[in-house]
């Protein structure tokens, strides 16, 4: 049975605050124990961001999907899987979410509740970066939950984990994520200059990967009987 639209919404919006809580919240953490090692920081921001997904999704896969994502929620319903009138709400859940997410980390790691970013993170390689990510995520995404529906969380989680190393944006692939990650001046911020490239980038790759899969996988048709 369909969960209903205010509890997919509180789960998108549940959702997304502990992803930015894992996010952000590993990412100050690690940079505090690293010893300055910008490398260990990023292994254990990215270790500690897959395996919170992993279990935030499979939390909540059966109330609201979970998207945690505004274009994943664009692509859910171009293609059909999710009904127009719902995209507004799950994505106005999904930053405000991720904001409160935040907030909650500054508090518990008694850091200004906002403080704007002050991380560059800007040129054509970033935001080729970031279309890159995004695509590869709509493409995990796809392809998983046309074959193989039950690997999501995990092949979500680990894909995101490898993305933090090999694309030079460290793969935010989330409007949501970027937004939220402006208001905070920690290892995992962005300066709000720097989002709206970036989320341009991300809606691109989606789209793009899409389109691609709806070909390239599409949903079986049903024959008709005779």
């Amino acid at each position: 049975m369909k969960a209903t639209l205010g509890r997919r919404i509180v789960a998108e919006f549940l959702g997304s605050a502990f992803l930015l809580a894992a996010v952000v919240g590993s990412g100050i953490m690690a940079e505090r124990l690293a010893g300055g090692n910008a490398a260990l920081a990023l292994l254990a921001n990215s270790i500690a961001t897959g395996a919170a997904l992993v279990a935030i999704i499979l939390t909540f896969e059966s109330i609201s999907g979970p998207h945690l994502n505004p274009v994943v929620t664009l692509a859910g319903a171009i293609r059909g899987e999710l009904s127009w009138k719902d995209v507004t709400p799950y994505i106005v859940a999904q930053c405000f979410g991720a904001v409160a997410g935040v907030f909650a980390v500054h508090i518990m790691f008694a850091l200004p509740i906002v403080a704007a970013s002050t991380h560059v993170r800007s040129g054509f390689p970033q935001f080729f970066s970031e279309f890159i990510a995004t695509f590869g995520l709509l493409s995990v995404i796809w392809g998983c939950v046309r074959y193989r529906p039950s690997a999501v969380p995990f092949a979500v989680g680990a894909y995101i984990t490898g993305a933090y190393w090999f694309t030079s944006s460290t793969s935010f692939a989330n409007p949501a994520v970027t937004l939220a990650r402006c208001l905070t001046n920690t290892f995992a911020g962005i300066r709000p200059v720097d989002a709206l490239p970036f989320i341009l980038a991300q809606l691109l790759g989606a789209v793009s990967a899409t389109v691609l899969f709806m070909w390239l996988a599409p949903a079986p048709r049903v024959d008709q009987e005779s």
